[in-house]
Protein backbone atom coordinates (compact mmCIF):
# COMPACT_ATOMS: atom_id res chain seq x y z
CA UNK A 1 0.00 0.00 0.00
CA UNK A 2 1.28 3.33 -1.01
CA UNK A 3 1.17 6.15 1.59
CA UNK A 4 1.14 9.84 0.71
CA UNK A 5 3.26 11.57 2.69
CA UNK A 6 1.64 14.52 5.32
CA UNK A 7 3.96 16.89 3.74
CA UNK A 8 2.76 16.66 0.87
CA UNK A 9 -0.61 16.70 1.67
CA UNK A 10 -0.26 20.03 3.54
CA UNK A 11 1.35 21.40 0.43
CA UNK A 12 -1.59 20.71 -1.88
CA UNK A 13 -4.18 21.40 0.77
CA UNK A 14 -2.43 24.95 1.05
CA UNK A 15 -2.92 25.24 -3.15
CA UNK A 16 -6.16 24.59 -3.51
CA UNK A 17 -7.52 26.97 -0.38
CA UNK A 18 -7.14 30.19 -3.03
CA UNK A 19 -6.19 33.82 -1.61
CA UNK A 20 -6.91 34.67 2.05
CA UNK A 21 -9.56 37.22 3.42
CA UNK A 22 -6.61 39.79 4.16
CA UNK A 23 -5.00 38.97 0.33
CA UNK A 24 -8.47 40.07 -1.47
CA UNK A 25 -8.53 43.50 0.59
CA UNK A 26 -4.81 44.05 -0.16
CA UNK A 27 -5.55 43.46 -3.62
CA UNK A 28 -8.89 45.29 -3.79
CA UNK A 29 -7.03 48.72 -2.10
CA UNK A 30 -4.37 48.22 -4.54
CA UNK A 31 -7.24 48.27 -7.46
CA UNK A 32 -9.11 51.00 -6.36
CA UNK A 33 -5.73 53.00 -5.84
CA UNK A 34 -4.95 52.41 -9.76
CA UNK A 35 -8.27 52.83 -10.70
CA UNK A 36 -8.51 55.91 -8.66
CA UNK A 37 -5.11 57.37 -10.05
CA UNK A 38 -6.18 56.54 -13.76
CA UNK A 39 -9.87 58.34 -12.93
CA UNK A 40 -7.77 61.48 -11.54
CA UNK A 41 -5.61 61.41 -14.80
CA UNK A 42 -8.74 61.34 -16.89
CA UNK A 43 -10.67 64.21 -15.50
CA UNK A 44 -7.67 66.11 -15.63
CA UNK A 45 -7.28 65.70 -19.04
CA UNK A 46 -10.69 66.48 -20.05
CA UNK A 47 -10.13 69.92 -17.96
CA UNK A 48 -6.92 70.70 -19.99
CA UNK A 49 -8.82 70.41 -22.94
CA UNK A 50 -11.97 72.36 -21.63
CA UNK A 51 -9.87 74.68 -21.01
CA UNK A 52 -8.29 75.02 -23.92
CA UNK A 53 -11.30 75.39 -26.29
CA UNK A 54 -12.72 77.63 -24.26
CA UNK A 55 -9.67 79.23 -24.63
CA UNK A 56 -9.77 78.95 -28.39
CA UNK A 57 -13.40 79.91 -28.81
CA UNK A 58 -12.34 83.37 -26.90
CA UNK A 59 -9.62 84.26 -29.23
CA UNK A 60 -11.75 83.17 -32.05
CA UNK A 61 -14.69 85.27 -30.86
CA UNK A 62 -12.77 88.41 -30.00
CA UNK A 63 -11.35 87.98 -33.48
CA UNK A 64 -14.60 88.02 -35.41
CA UNK A 65 -16.66 90.46 -33.06
CA UNK A 66 -13.78 93.20 -33.72
CA UNK A 67 -13.06 92.61 -36.37
CA UNK A 68 -16.97 92.98 -37.67
CA UNK A 69 -16.60 95.95 -35.51
CA UNK A 70 -14.18 98.04 -37.34
CA UNK A 71 -14.83 97.19 -40.94
CA UNK A 72 -18.46 98.96 -39.75
CA UNK A 73 -17.44 101.79 -37.97
CA UNK A 74 -14.56 102.83 -40.18
CA UNK A 75 -17.23 103.04 -43.14
CA UNK A 76 -18.94 105.11 -40.97
CA UNK A 77 -20.39 108.40 -43.50
CA UNK A 78 -18.99 106.66 -46.34
CA UNK A 79 -20.98 107.72 -49.82
CA UNK A 80 -20.01 106.29 -53.40
CA UNK A 81 -19.47 109.39 -55.68
CA UNK A 82 -18.49 112.82 -53.15
CA UNK A 83 -18.74 113.86 -56.96
CA UNK A 84 -22.32 114.25 -57.29
CA UNK A 85 -23.16 114.15 -53.37
CA UNK A 86 -22.81 115.25 -50.18
CA UNK A 87 -22.99 113.74 -46.69
CA UNK A 88 -26.07 116.68 -45.98
CA UNK A 89 -27.98 115.07 -49.43
CA UNK A 90 -27.15 111.29 -49.01
CA UNK A 91 -28.23 111.20 -44.85
CA UNK A 92 -31.27 112.84 -43.93
CA UNK A 93 -31.61 113.90 -40.53
CA UNK A 94 -34.93 112.76 -40.23
CA UNK A 95 -34.54 108.48 -39.83
CA UNK A 96 -33.90 108.34 -35.97
CA UNK A 97 -31.66 107.97 -34.32
CA UNK A 98 -30.35 110.55 -36.74
CA UNK A 99 -31.28 114.35 -35.79
CA UNK A 100 -29.61 116.30 -38.51
CA UNK A 101 -28.75 116.15 -41.95
CA UNK A 102 -25.31 114.38 -42.90
CA UNK A 103 -25.00 113.23 -39.38
CA UNK A 104 -23.28 109.61 -39.73
CA UNK A 105 -22.66 108.29 -36.72
CA UNK A 106 -24.57 108.35 -32.82
CA UNK A 107 -24.37 106.43 -29.65
CA UNK A 108 -25.83 106.06 -26.59
CA UNK A 109 -24.19 105.58 -23.13
CA UNK A 110 -21.67 106.68 -20.61
CA UNK A 111 -18.47 105.32 -20.69
CA UNK A 112 -18.79 103.39 -17.35
CA UNK A 113 -22.49 102.44 -17.65
CA UNK A 114 -23.09 99.09 -16.09
CA UNK A 115 -23.57 96.17 -18.43
CA UNK A 116 -24.39 95.94 -21.13
CA UNK A 117 -22.93 99.00 -21.50
CA UNK A 118 -23.29 101.24 -24.69
CA UNK A 119 -24.87 101.36 -28.79
CA UNK A 120 -23.44 102.71 -31.46
CA UNK A 121 -25.17 103.28 -34.71
CA UNK A 122 -23.36 104.57 -37.81
CA UNK A 123 -24.77 104.73 -41.56
CA UNK A 124 -23.03 104.19 -44.96
CA UNK A 125 -23.93 104.00 -48.48
CA UNK A 126 -23.13 101.30 -51.32
CA UNK A 127 -23.69 100.80 -54.52
CA UNK A 128 -24.57 97.64 -54.18
CA UNK A 129 -20.99 96.10 -56.36
CA UNK A 130 -18.57 98.07 -54.30
CA UNK A 131 -18.68 95.07 -51.22
CA UNK A 132 -18.94 97.31 -48.80
CA UNK A 133 -20.65 95.15 -46.23
CA UNK A 134 -23.25 95.71 -43.24
CA UNK A 135 -23.12 94.55 -39.62
CA UNK A 136 -24.66 91.45 -40.46
CA UNK A 137 -21.37 90.86 -42.82
CA UNK A 138 -23.28 91.07 -45.97
CA UNK A 139 -23.60 93.24 -49.18
CA UNK A 140 -26.61 94.70 -50.55
CA UNK A 141 -29.12 92.13 -52.02
CA UNK A 142 -30.91 95.26 -53.38
CA UNK A 143 -28.22 97.43 -55.20
CA UNK A 144 -27.62 100.92 -54.23
CA UNK A 145 -28.75 101.18 -50.25
CA UNK A 146 -28.10 103.27 -47.14
CA UNK A 147 -26.70 101.15 -44.25
CA UNK A 148 -27.98 101.93 -40.52
CA UNK A 149 -26.17 99.67 -38.36
CA UNK A 150 -26.77 99.44 -34.68
CA UNK A 151 -24.70 97.91 -32.40
CA UNK A 152 -25.25 96.28 -28.65
CA UNK A 153 -25.10 93.67 -26.23
CA UNK A 154 -28.48 91.45 -25.70
CA UNK A 155 -28.31 88.82 -23.40
CA UNK A 156 -24.13 87.74 -23.15
CA UNK A 157 -24.32 88.57 -27.00
CA UNK A 158 -22.84 91.11 -29.51
CA UNK A 159 -26.24 92.16 -31.31
CA UNK A 160 -26.58 94.12 -34.82
CA UNK A 161 -29.69 95.72 -35.92
CA UNK A 162 -30.00 96.25 -39.44
CA UNK A 163 -31.94 99.23 -41.14
CA UNK A 164 -31.53 99.05 -45.18
CA UNK A 165 -33.17 102.16 -46.68
CA UNK A 166 -35.20 103.00 -43.84
CA UNK A 167 -37.22 99.75 -44.06
CA UNK A 168 -38.01 97.55 -41.23
CA UNK A 169 -34.79 96.67 -38.82
CA UNK A 170 -33.98 93.07 -38.76
CA UNK A 171 -31.76 91.87 -35.53
CA UNK A 172 -29.01 89.39 -35.49
CA UNK A 173 -27.44 87.73 -32.43
CA UNK A 174 -23.61 87.54 -33.93
CA UNK A 175 -21.43 86.79 -31.51
CA UNK A 176 -21.70 84.60 -27.88
CA UNK A 177 -19.52 85.09 -24.96
CA UNK A 178 -20.00 89.12 -24.15
CA UNK A 179 -20.93 90.72 -20.69
CA UNK A 180 -20.53 94.97 -21.74
CA UNK A 181 -19.85 97.66 -24.64
CA UNK A 182 -18.40 100.26 -24.02
CA UNK A 183 -17.23 103.16 -26.25
CA UNK A 184 -15.44 106.10 -26.18
CA UNK A 185 -14.97 108.92 -28.97
CA UNK A 186 -12.56 110.64 -30.05
CA UNK A 187 -13.53 114.53 -30.74
CA UNK A 188 -11.83 117.57 -32.57
CA UNK A 189 -12.85 120.00 -30.18
CA UNK A 190 -11.40 122.74 -31.45
CA UNK A 191 -12.88 123.96 -34.90
CA UNK A 192 -10.48 126.53 -35.93
CA UNK A 193 -7.52 123.77 -35.58
CA UNK A 194 -6.23 122.51 -39.43
CA UNK A 195 -4.84 119.42 -37.96
CA UNK A 196 -8.22 117.38 -38.59
CA UNK A 197 -6.96 115.27 -34.79
CA UNK A 198 -8.33 114.01 -32.56
CA UNK A 199 -7.79 116.47 -28.87
CA UNK A 200 -9.97 114.93 -26.18
CA UNK A 201 -11.69 111.74 -26.06
CA UNK A 202 -15.70 111.86 -24.80
CA UNK A 203 -18.42 109.80 -24.49
CA UNK A 204 -22.08 109.66 -25.88
CA UNK A 205 -24.20 112.01 -23.64
CA UNK A 206 -20.99 114.73 -23.15
CA UNK A 207 -21.15 114.57 -27.52
CA UNK A 208 -24.68 115.11 -27.64
CA UNK A 209 -24.93 117.78 -25.02
CA UNK A 210 -22.04 119.73 -27.06
CA UNK A 211 -23.28 118.60 -30.18
CA UNK A 212 -20.22 117.02 -31.24
CA UNK A 213 -21.19 114.28 -33.70
CA UNK A 214 -19.55 115.80 -36.88
CA UNK A 215 -16.60 116.24 -34.89
CA UNK A 216 -15.73 112.57 -33.94
CA UNK A 217 -12.44 111.45 -35.67
CA UNK A 218 -12.01 107.73 -34.27
CA UNK A 219 -13.68 105.81 -31.92
CA UNK A 220 -12.57 103.35 -29.07
CA UNK A 221 -14.59 100.18 -28.38
CA UNK A 222 -13.78 98.25 -25.59
CA UNK A 223 -15.37 94.33 -26.06
CA UNK A 224 -15.84 92.81 -22.72
CA UNK A 225 -15.27 88.93 -23.05
CA UNK A 226 -16.69 86.33 -19.88
CA UNK A 227 -13.43 84.85 -18.86
CA UNK A 228 -14.02 81.09 -19.74
CA UNK A 229 -11.52 80.16 -17.05
CA UNK A 230 -13.22 82.28 -14.29
CA UNK A 231 -14.80 79.59 -11.57
CA UNK A 232 -13.41 76.53 -13.26
CA UNK A 233 -11.78 73.47 -11.02
CA UNK A 234 -8.33 73.66 -10.32
CA UNK A 235 -8.22 77.81 -11.77
CA UNK A 236 -8.18 79.38 -8.07
CA UNK A 237 -5.47 82.12 -9.14
CA UNK A 238 -8.15 83.32 -12.27
CA UNK A 239 -9.56 86.21 -10.67
CA UNK A 240 -11.03 88.31 -13.82
CA UNK A 241 -14.28 87.56 -14.71
CA UNK A 242 -14.35 89.56 -17.60
CA UNK A 243 -11.73 90.52 -20.11
CA UNK A 244 -11.65 93.73 -22.03
CA UNK A 245 -10.50 93.97 -25.78
CA UNK A 246 -9.96 97.06 -26.85
CA UNK A 247 -9.53 98.88 -30.60
CA UNK A 248 -9.33 102.47 -31.60
CA UNK A 249 -10.99 103.08 -34.59
CA UNK A 250 -10.14 105.34 -37.35
CA UNK A 251 -13.93 106.71 -39.03
CA UNK A 252 -13.15 107.27 -42.70
CA UNK A 253 -14.17 109.86 -43.82
CA UNK A 254 -12.92 111.99 -40.66
CA UNK A 255 -9.10 111.13 -40.39
CA UNK A 256 -5.99 112.41 -42.21
CA UNK A 257 -4.31 116.01 -41.97
CA UNK A 258 -6.22 118.88 -44.00
CA UNK A 259 -3.48 120.53 -46.17
CA UNK A 260 -4.02 124.05 -48.55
Amino acid sequence: MKHTPIRSLRSATRALRGFTLVEMMVSILIGLFLTGGLLTLVVAMKRTSTNQSGLSQLQDNERMAMQLVTDVIKSTGYYPNPLTSSAASTFSGSIAPFTYAGQALVGSGSYLAAAPGDTITVRYATTGADNVINCTGNTSSVGAATFINTFSIVNGYLQCQLVVNGGQPTTVALIPGLQSLQVYYGVQTNSTAATNSVDTYMDAPSISALGYWNNVKSVMVTLWFVNPMYGQPGQTNVSQQYIPFTRVIAVMDKTGVTTT
